[in-house]
């Protein structure tokens, strides 16, 4: 392994409810305005939950030509489209770097399953001349990352992972490792999901982990609130463009901040909940600073999970007072969620992207719909309007998902 690689973020691209592409993600987050709000794609009755945050009136036709846009499902729409916008933001060259050498990693929970979805009720209605012929190539979850690499033809690693809600941070750590021990030098990593189809929604509708806050969806997600009663589905992607330092100083490039190290447990408890005494996403934490050569007072802004579930927000505090002891009581951390939902796997792209502006704005979001704080939540969450303004030279974000897979990823200032 090439250890002494160090691997920063030059470009971000984001799909979101609050906005597209780094600026409207910015601009969407010092909005504190969430975007949740009534579903409008599909009829939600059958279901106790009928709100989520859709991406409204996005439009792929700059990221993708006519023919393209009627072969790809939304997913790959999403990410290819947050691609291209990660490789514009970087002022990154392709034509200037070895294909062979730059590559995709993306992570997701469903991949293209809405998709089909949508197909199978065609399917019943028309049989199989109903059928969009392209479903075989949109609904595998690598045909996100396989359609980056086409779209921009890099030749080099594409890989996609299935890791639930942690599986952004998941794909970004492995195409870290790949810049580190020399396979690639470039590499574009984050996540995709377009999980807003009748029985992917009510799937998760059905076992009620989803907020049933369906006469005020802007307060629906509420991370840390003693009222919370379950997150919010959410549809989107962000991508990173990552590259070694050495190449990106020498080109003069923009670097939002240093990748330094990551880090991935589970629970090994229950597919749904998270592990009572938090033992095992505190020792992902732990081992992520520890990784990193970061001691937790060092630390100046966590990103949380944040899920607004009942279970899990309780229990990642106790993970993090656990991972970083008197610490925990001192730094800032947010949950983001409340804004733009909770997208599963693309989410922690999204998180990533957030904390990677907080080092490099030095300023950190609040936590939208934090009114009223669950007392087992007692740690530094912002909540003040505006956000709050401080020197950050080291984040860690979270991410944690179903099967009990936790990921955290930890970002320093250059």
């Amino acid at each position: 392994m090439v250890s002494n690689r160090r691997v920063v973020v030059t470009g971000i691209g984001a799909v979101t409810p609050i906005g597209i592409g780094v600026d409207g993600l910015r601009a969407g987050l010092r909005a504190e305005c969430s975007a949740v709000r009534r579903v409008t794609r599909f009829d939600t009755s059958p279901f106790v939950t009928h709100i989520a945050a859709e991406v409204r009136d996005f439009d792929a036709s700059p990221y993708l030509d006519a023919k393209k846009l009627k072969r790809l499902d939304r997913y790959s729409q999403y990410a290819v489209s947050a691609a291209k916008m990660a490789l514009a933001d970087s002022g990154l060259d392709l034509g200037a770097v070895d294909r062979d050498r730059a590559g995709i990693c993306l992570g997701t929970a469903l991949g293209g399953v809405g998709f089909a979805e949508e197909q199978y009720h065609s399917f019943l209605e028309n049989g199989t001349r109903g059928v969009d012929p392209m479903l075989a190539l949109n609904v595998f979850n690598g045909s996100g990352s396989c359609n980056v690499a086409i779209e921009l033809g890099i030749t080099g690693p594409a890989t996609a992972n299935g890791d639930s809600c942690a599986a952004s941070p998941i794909a970004i750590s492995r195409a870290v490792d790949l810049i580190k021990d020399g396979t690639a030098d470039i590499m574009f990593a984050g996540g995709s999901e377009a999980p807003l189809a009748t029985l992917c929604f009510g799937a998760f509708a059905l076992i009620r982990a989803m907020s049933r806050r369906n006469d005020d969806p802007a307060t629906a997600s509420r991370p840390f609130d003693k009222d919370r009663d379950g997150f919010v589905m959410a549809e989107g992607s962000a991508i990173l463009l990552l590259e070694t330092y050495d190449h990106a100083a020498a080109r003069g490039a923009r670097i939002y901040g240093e990748i330094l190290s990551h880090a991935c447990t589970n629970d090994a408890h229950h597919m749904t909940q998270p592990r009572p005494d938090g033992l095992q996403a505190s020792r992902c934490m732990s081992e992520c600073l520890r990784k990193g050569g970061v001691a937790p007072g060092q630390v100046g802004y966590v990103n949380a999970h944040g899920s607004s579930t009942p279970l899990n927000d309780g229990t990642e505090t106790l993970a993090i007072k656990q991972s970083f002891s008197d610490a925990a009581y001192h730094v800032p951390i947010s949950g983001t969620k409340g804004y733009h939902g909770h997208a599963l796997g693309a989410t922690g792209a999204w998180e990533a992207a957030i904390t990677l502006l907080a080092i490099y704005d030095q300023w950190m979001p609040t936590t939208v719909n934090l009114t009223h704080p669950d007392p087992a939540c007692d740690l530094d969450y912002i909540r003040e309007p505006g956000g709050r303004d401080g020197r950050i030279n080291y984040a860690l974000s979270n991410s944690f998902g179903f099967g009990g897979i936790n990921a955290s990823l930890l970002f320093g200032r250059v």
